[in-house]
């Protein structure tokens, strides 16, 4: 079926589920999350997959093992795109992140590599400039307080060799366009403007390569 939009009920959904976030409430509106909230996601995500690849919807379950808040369920729905892409949905609204969130320790070493090279690390500087001119936030993760170790504090990129995750972000309020196709648009807008940045990842960073 064709995206069409969530309808404003599904964002009232998860203001009801952060108010009473019990397995009662759960139960008794499965159905409506089924139907007007995943469904939706999973249209969405069909339209997607052709540009941006397959994506997969996040377990609405919270892993609460070694948590201090027992809230069995998550406050939202999210789902991730092969291409780097996060989509999220929940009573403030839509997001949408792309990028690479939290890089494993020989991902690091390459970013940090590509990042003080003369030719890839002044590329990353203007395609973040050129995102963030669009409107698009720029974020930096797992971020030390200095330059790492075997870099120059005064190194003319140090902040972003302090990153162990570098994705954009952007963020909608509620809006009546949020029940329409508009939101595939704005999606799909937001999505090719982050690519430049997942692709320089892609190419310089790369998956992580796990040691015998």
């Amino acid at each position: 079926m064709t995206f069409r939009g969530w309808p404003s009920e599904a964002l009232e959904f998860y203001d009801g589920l952060s108010a009473d976030n019990s397995k009662t409430y759960w139960t008794a509106h499965k159905e409506f999350y089924e139907t007007r909230v995943r469904a939706p996601m999973e249209q969405l995500l069909a339209e997607l997959e052709p540009e941006f690849g397959a994506g997969r919807i996040f377990r609405p379950y919270r892993d609460v093992r070694f948590s201090k808040d027992k809230s069995p369920y998550k406050t939202h729905i999210g789902a991730w795109l092969e291409s780097g892409g996060y989509l999220q949905l929940s009573a403030d609204g839509l997001a949408a992140g792309c990028g690479m969130y939290q890089m494993a320790p020989d991902q690091i070493d390459r970013y940090r590599r590509a990042v003080a090279s003369t030719a890839a690390g002044p590329e990353l500087t203007s395609l973040l400039a050129t995102i963030e001119g669009a409107g698009i936030s720029v974020h930096g993760h797992g971020t030390l307080k200095t330059a790492p170790r075997g870099y120059p504090k005064d190194h003319p990129r140090a902040e972003l060799l302090r990153h162990k995750g570098l994705t954009t972000w952007q963020e909608w309020e509620p809006a009546e366009w949020m029940g329409t196709p508009a939101a595939l648009e704005r999606i799909v807008g937001f999505l090719r403007v982050s690519q430049p940045l997942r692709q320089w990842l892609d190419h310089h960073v790369g998956p992580s390569t796990p040691t015998r």
